[in-house]
C-alpha cells in the first residue's frame, strides 16, 4: 500500500473491521473460541492480519499511543506467520479478552489524530 495523507485512516478502519470481525466469531466467550477449530483459525487469521496493519502505520501515528506496545505486536504477528507449532490458545485467547479491547480504545484515538491532526481527548 503507498503511503498517502489517507493510508492511516485506510488501515484504521481494516484494523476495527478486524477487531470486530474476532468480536463476532467469538461471542466474547471463551467456549466459542475453545470449542471450534473454525473459530480458532479466523480469529487468528485476523489476528495476524491486524498485526501486519499495525506496523503499517505512519511512526508519527504511532506515536500518539506510546503505551501501546507496538513491538510486542510485530513479535505476535511473527510468532502467528512463522511459529505456528507453538501457538499457545491460552496467549491467543488473552489476547483477544485483554489486549484487543484497549487496542480499539487506541485505534479510535488514533482515528480522531489521523482526521484532524489534533490528540483527541
Amino acid at each position: 500500500m503507498k503511503l498517502n495523507p489517507q493510508t492511516d485512516l485506510v488501515l484504521l478502519e481494516h484494523i476495527r473491521e478486524r477487531i470486530r470481525r474476532i468480536a463476532e466469531y467469538t461471542n466474547r466467550k471463551r467456549a466459542a473460541f475453545y470449542d471450534s477449530h473454525l473459530i480458532q483459525d479466523a480469529v487468528l487469521r485476523n489476528l495476524q492480519t491486524i498485526a501486519e496493519s499495525t506496523q503499517r502505520l505512519s511512526n508519527r501515528l504511532r506515536a500518539t499511543e506510546p503505551e501501546v506496545p507496538w513491538r510486542a505486536i510485530a513479535g505476535f504477528r511473527n510468532v502467528l506467520a512463522h511459529d505456528y507449532l507453538e501457538i499457545d490458545l491460552e496467549v491467543v485467547w488473552s489476547v483477544v479478552e485483554q489486549d484487543l479491547p484497549k487496542l480499539a480504545a487506541a485505534v479510535d484515538r488514533m482515528v480522531r489524530v489521523a482526521r484532524t491532526g489534533q490528540p483527541g481527548t
